[in-house]
This record gives structure tokens, sequence and C-alpha cells, in this order.
């Protein structure tokens, strides 16, 4: 009778695999222009693979938009991403191809010169947006077409101790030719439903951009010639040049004219699928067949596991029930096991309050995450909405807090039999994760704002979040814990003696096992761990949310056996002390995260130079680990607690 549930089972996961590739639910409007309608582009901060600290377009000596600089307004999530959108004098008019003057600098000062060497030798990249695309570049490295976002500040012959700086953008627009069909684009996006009249479809007829590319030059130019010019005056459109002498060295009192051209290309990418050129994985097939392989290792050792557990409690149960009451009282002074530790195995652990605040700030986490990566995998986070993945995630964990109050003081009300405290271990779970967070970005701010980033968070925003940690967070918290006071405690199936059992001593110290457990719940993630990573600090789009969502519930699984399977084998020796084993069983995944986090550093991320960057890398990896450490944990010791609840709630002991 079971084989129908394994083929729907089956059927799940195939479905499951295949939304990997589904659809998203893309982040802003429609745009259409007319041939000559004006576009102008937008700049993002200054971003290096090397220091991992952004900084301001404006910092560097480029030309500035006539009205002025004015910031784009920007959502929680990108500035804590460090991401500062300003204007920019780039003007693109539709379907005009043209090469244009922009602006010739004074003569470089030294600290300018000595600016623009700093940053083009630490590979700083220029981000800019057109109609809220990222321009893209196509290099090639041993043979090998690769594509980037972004442009360099200016680059460094082999060889040579001179730099030069790029002051000459060739770019290539690509768009679409779209005729109104009586569809009217409407909230959800870019692809949004509804009717429109006869009279409308002229009105939404014209040109939408899907692409947006550039070629990067540095060419010198004859000064005095230039500045004679006006910002956008035509120009004669000059050649990539290959020898240094023709192309523009950075050295004090040179002059700098920059100039760019555009060329309007038609393509057959349709809106919905522009952002797809972005969102393809360079090897593919090496990250599904490295995912499935994941996969089959994973369920066939959690197969093993589970099967061997299951007979083995199977036997044990049969063996204990089947005996009457004399011969199991002669069974229990007889043999030794987890039978024995009927007594004690529900003693109040040490540092209990600790454990219900982990715990509780565990379910917070595991909720946000869970939720954050089903919206994504079924589309809802476009990469054209920047920051809102981070803002949806902020947003979550503080309305989350309601149920963190609840598990945590509940589970309190369980272990003390009493609500006495509960208002301090709402506190508690509140200010727990969220104050190590704090403290951390507080350090780490600090070292952003010596070095003038535009990373740093802004006193205003701390003010923003303090603001909402307070004012949301703290009291849903306190109103989940007041709930966890009126639901009933979790009743024990047996009752603990007074006087502790005395633990047989080991060849070997249980935190050993503890800590080889976490090796499990690692080769689940390991894998997109790396993907990650890489698109947090080498600047790549991670949108495979399909992939991530698999290998959370494949984590959540392999978690929460491994944790029972070791509170078997510490139950079976007569270790009653297992609430904080199951906790840190799969929690300890958390340090084998770290110790993969430093491995990327010192071998993926050799270009990141400076001690500045590695303590900022090293602090947003210890924020990532203790958040798993909190997740994976909560899942082990939930999932522990069921088992040793049924186990003995199974057993009729006297």
């Amino acid at each position: 009778m079971r084989m129908p549930n394994m083929h729907w089972a089956f059927l799940f996961v195939v479905l499951l695999a295949h939304s990997c590739n589904g659809f998203y639910l893309p982040g802003s409007y429609m745009h259409t222009y007319s041939t000559g309608d004006k576009i102008f582009a937008k700049v993002n901060s200054l971003t290096s693979i090397e220091t991992e600290l952004p900084f301001s377009y404006y910092s560097l000596p480029y030309c500035k938009p006539d009205e002025g600089i004015k910031k784009s307004a920007e959502n929680l999530g990108e500035l804590l991403m460090g991401d500062q959108i300003d204007n920019s004098p780039y003007r693109f008019r539709m379907n005009v191809n043209e090469s244009v003057y922009l602006c010739t600098t004074p003569p470089l000062s030294e600290h300018e010169v000595k600016l623009l060497k700093q940053r083009t030798r630490d590979l700083y990249q220029v981000n800019m947006i057109l109609d809220n695309l990222p321009v893209m570049r196509y290099a090639t490295q041993n043979g090998i077409k690769i594509q980037w976002t972004g442009f360099p500040v200016g680059y460094t012959p082999q060889n040579s101790n001179e730099d030069y700086i790029i002051n000459h953008l060739k770019f290539t627009v690509l768009v679409h030719e779209y005729e109104g069909r009586g569809v009217e684009i409407i909230g959800t996006g870019e692809e949004g439903m509804g009717v429109i009249s006869e009279g409308d479809k002229k009105a939404a007829s014209g040109y939408e951009i899907v692409g947006f590319e550039v070629v990067p030059c540095s060419v010198k130019y004859d000064s005095e010639t230039m500045i004679k010019l006006h910002k956008y005056d035509n120009i004669t459109s000059p050649s990539c040049p290959l020898e240094l002498e023709k192309s523009q060295i950075i050295r004090q009192q040179e002059r700098v004219s920059f100039t760019y051209e555009v060329e309007f290309v038609k393509s057959d990418v349709r809106w919905p699928s522009r952002w797809d050129a972005y969102l393809k994985m360079e090897g593919a097939r090496v990250h599904w067949f490295s995912i499935l392989n994941s996969l089959m290792v994973i369920f066939f050792l959690a197969g093993i596991v589970f099967v061997i557990f299951l007979r083995t409690v199977r036997r044990d149960l049969t063996r204990y029930e089947e005996l009457d009451k004399e011969a199991q009282a002669q069974m229990n002074e007889e043999l030794s096991g987890w039978k024995l530790v009927v007594g004690d195995v529900f003693r109040e652990p040490e540092h209990s309050k600790l454990l219900c605040v982990m715990i509780g700030d565990g379910v917070q986490i595991t909720g946000m995450a869970a939720v954050t990566i089903v919206f994504a995998a079924f589309g809802f986070m476009s990469p054209a909405s920047r920051g809102m993945l981070l803002t949806g995630m902020i947003i979550l964990y503080l309305f989350l807090g309601i149920i963190a109050g609840y598990v945590a003081v509940r589970l309190w009300r369980t272990v003390k039999g009493t609500t006495e405290g509960w208002r301090s271990v709402s506190w508690s779970v509140a200010c727990f994760f969220p104050g190590i967070v704090f403290v951390i970005l507080t350090v780490l701010n600090f070292i952003l704002w010596g070095s003038k980033s535009t990373g740093a968070i802004p006193i205003s925003l701390y003010f923003i979040l303090i603001a909402l940690w307070f004012c949301i967070s703290v009291p849903l918290t306190l109103l989940g814990g007041f709930f966890g006071t009126k639901a009933e405690p979790i009743s024990y199936p047996v009752r603990t003696n007074q006087i502790p059992r005395e633990i047989p001593e080991r060849k070997y110290p249980s935190w050993l096992l503890v800590l080889g457990a976490g090796t499990l719940p690692f080769g689940t993630l390991f894998i997109e761990l790396f993907f990650i990573l890489s698109s947090i600090w080498l600047g790549r789009f991670y949108y495979v949310f399909g992939f991530l969502l698999i290998v959370l519930i494949l984590l959540i699984v392999v978690c929460a056996e491994v944790s029972v399977v070791l509170t078997y084998m510490h139950l079976c020796v007569e270790d009653w002390r297992w609430w904080w084993k199951a906790f840190y069983a799969s929690g300890s995944v958390a340090l084998y995260v770290f110790l993969y986090s430093i491995n990327y550093l010192v071998f993926d991320l050799q270009s990141l130079s400076g001690p500045v960057s590695a303590v900022l890398y090293l602090g947003y990896s210890l924020i990532m680990a203790v958040a798993i450490m909190l997740s994976t944990g909560t899942i082990g010791f939930g999932m522990s607690f069921y088992f040793v609840h049924y186990l003995f709630s199974s057993v009729k002991i006297d």
C-alpha cells in the first residue's frame, strides 16, 4: 500500500526540481520609448572583489550632471548592501546612434591621481544602470568568453608602473519593438495582465530596452581641442587604441576628456526574458550534476541510518512490551540502555534559559529563511528589485518574533513547570541574536567609516534599525511570550527522580561524536554554499532558488535524523543529558560552514587584499555561521524532543 505514496513523493521532487528553471515576477514596470526619447543612465557604487569596500561613483573625478547629483530612493536592503544609486550625465536618445563628447576635467591634482591609481590597482568596477538593467561587458580569458557586470575604472598593463583611465565607452543598447496588443502593464511588474482599449494601444507601442552592453576604452585626446566643445556635441567615433602612447595615462596635471558612443540594435529578446543573460549560470550542467549527486548521497546515507534506527528501536520496544511486569522489573535491573534513564531523561538541563532563548531565535531564523526561499523559488524575488531580498528577510524576521516568543516561553514553562520569569526569557529572545548581529555590524561599520566607504551604515539608518527592533520585534516577542504562558505546557510521559542517576564513564568524550555529526548536514549544504559565497563576494547573480529550496528541505530532514540518532546513542549508554547534545549535533554544521568560509577566503578569494577586507569577510561569515547554528540546532532539538517524548510514552513503566 506504500507504493502510491512513493510515486507521489517522487513526482513532487521531480516537479520541485523542474521549478528551478521556473518563472519570476519581475520587479519594475515595463517602459516603452518612442524614437528620440531621452533616457539617462544611473550609476551605482564603485565595487571591487579585491577590497569589498564600495565607494561613491563621484568620489572620482568623473563628469557630473548639469542639474547636480541626485540620489535615487533606496530601500532598506540597498542601504545595508552599500548601494548608492545616483543620476549621471550619460544621455541616450532612443534609436539615435551617436558619438558624444561629455566633459574635460581640470588638471588632475595629486590627490585625484593617487585615488585613481589606487582604485585602478584595486580593480574597482563602475556599475552603470539603464532602465533598471546593469551594464554588461564581455571579456575573453584563456579562450573562454566570460561576462561581467560593470567596467573597470582603469587598467595597469603588464610589466608597467603606469595606469590608464577608461574615458571612452562604446555602448550597445538592445531594443525590442513592442506593439500594444490590448495588454496593460499593471502592478505585478513587467508581465502584468489586464485589458486596455483600442485607443490606448497606440500609446502602449514603442521600444523596450532588453539589453545594455559596453566596451570600455582608454583614448588620449588633445585637451586643448576638446575643451572648446560643449556637452553632448557630436564627435568622430574613435577606435580603441592598442598602443599605450594613444591611451589616456593617469598623471598629475593631465586633463582627461570623457566621451561615449551608443548604438541601438534590434533584438528578438522580449521584456520578460531580458534578465536571462544575467541569470544564466556558467557551468550549469556541473551545478546540476553536483546537486543531484549530493541529493543521492544524502538520501542513501539518511535512508540507511533511518532504517537501522527504526529496526533497533522497534526491536527494543517489542522485546520490552512482550515481557510481563515481573520480567520487566528484572530486565530493568539487569540490562543497561535507554530504559534505565527513564527517571532522568526529562531532568532540567544546565543553562535551561539559554537553551530556550536559542530555540526561540532558531525558530525565528528558520521561519524567515524558509518563507524567503519559498517565495524566491516561486519567482517573487526579482533581481530587478535591488535589495528586496534583504528587506523582505528583515521584515519577516521582525514579525516572526511573536512565534519565537511563544515557542521559547512554552518550552521554558515545560522545563520549569512554572511561568515565572517568562518576561526575562522573552526579552532575551528579542535581544540575543539581534544583539550579536548589532555588535558585529557596529564593529564592521567603524571600519567602513574609517575607510570612507559607501558600505558604511548611515547614522540615520542605525536609528531606523534600532526603532524597528524595539518598536516591532521586541513587543511582538513579548506578545508571543504572553501567549506562551497561556498555552498548556508539554506534559512528560514519565516522572523525574529526585536524585540524578550517575552517568557511566566512557572511553571517548561525547563532544567528538557531536562535532562529527555536523559533517552529514554540511554535505548537503556545501555545494550551494560555494555558489552563495560567490554571488556575495564575487559580484555574481544568484538566482537558483529552486535548488536552494531542495537543499533546505534536505537539510531539515538530515538535521532531524542526525540529532535523533545521536540522542538515541547517548541514551543507550545511559547518558541522560541529551538536551544540549541534540541541539549541537545538527548545530555543529555551523562550525564547518565557518571553516569552509575561511577556506573560501584563502583559496577562492585570493584577490582579496588587506586586513580590512579580511575582517569584513570574517565578520559577515560569523553572522552567517551563528544564524545557521541557531536554525539547524533548533531543527535537531525539536525532532529529538519529539522522539524522546514518543519513545518513553511508548513504554509502560511504573
